[in-house]
């Protein structure tokens, strides 16, 4: 079976990752499917998060997808380990899932010169610890700092993120981080809506201090495994086609996803 490579996301911080893999990798065709309407996830237990992420992941399945980015950090967080362990194999052992944490934690040990890492993320992300657990497998001389920023999501999706009204709370948060710990000198923006604060977020940090946002890093890890796989890479159409979905407002996303896109779409609402 051939179909298109589905993106996930709660709301629209996808789409950040969802253009940097397009931008790297346009001639495959794509399906972008975003839970507006039971947004934000970040703030949801665990069992909810597997629940709403498990549905989305068979809605993108039901699509022609044979394999699905979860382009979530709290999905990736709390539901992609046991949709990959307990899912999968026994009931699309051909279709394949990934998430956005582990290519970034792959790259900061290439990065980081103090070996101190800070991530700023949602609180759901923070408090199940999974970019710590991943830094500390891969890179085990690295201390990692966590910090949730419950009001940055916010801002972006009520198109706050570019007012001077944003100042306070980015320059707080980034205060507060390096408070706990001096030494940081890499930061994982470890949510897929942060990059639209990124003029904020620089401007903030000290010198010295690197930014990596995801998109970049895990269209590199993708167009890898791609690589890697090549029955997973053939099972992927070609056309350069993209389609989005929402469990909320068509119109209401396509208004807002031009502040995460550099184009002008459309958009159909699904029930999950």
């Amino acid at each position: 079976m051939k179909g298109p490579i589905g993106v996930f996301d709660s709301g629209y911080g996808g789409l950040t990752i969802l253009d940097s893999i397009r931008q790297r990798m346009p001639q495959y065709d794509y399906v972008y499917l975003g839970d507006n309407a039971r947004a934000p996830y970040g703030i949801r237990s665990f069992d909810v998060v597997y629940e709403f992420t498990l549905q989305a992941v068979k809605k993108l399945f039901e699509l022609g997808c044979p394999l699905v980015i979860l382009g979530c950090n709290t999905a990736s967080a709390k539901a992609l380990r046991t949709i990959q362990q307990e899912y999968l194999p026994k009931y699309a052992p051909d279709r394949r899932v990934l998430g956005v944490i582990r290519p970034t934690a792959e790259v900061v040990g290439d990065i980081s010169k103090t070996r101190h890492i800070g991530v700023l993320a949602t609180t759901g992300t923070i408090k199940s610890e999974s970019y710590t657990m991943e830094i500390s497998k891969l890179h085990p001389d690295c201390a990692v700092t966590g910090l949730a920023c419950p009001m940055w999501v916010p801002l972006v999706e009520n198109g706050e993120h570019d007012k001077p009204g944003a100042d306070y709370f980015v320059q707080e948060r980034i205060e507060t981080l390096l408070s706990l710990d001096p030494e940081i000198d890499t930061v994982i923006l470890g949510c897929t809506h942060y990059p639209l604060l990124l003029d904020k977020i620089s401007r903030y940090c000290p010198q010295g201090i690197t930014l990596i946002p995801q998109g970049k890093y895990i269209a590199e890890s993708l167009e890898d495994y791609l690589d890697r796989h090549t029955d997973m890479e053939q099972s992927i159409t070609r056309g350069g086609a993209c389609r989005y979905f929402t469990t909320e407002s068509a119109s209401e996303f396509r208004n807002s996803a031009s502040l995460f896109l550099r184009e002008n779409i459309e958009a159909e609402r699904i029930v999950l």
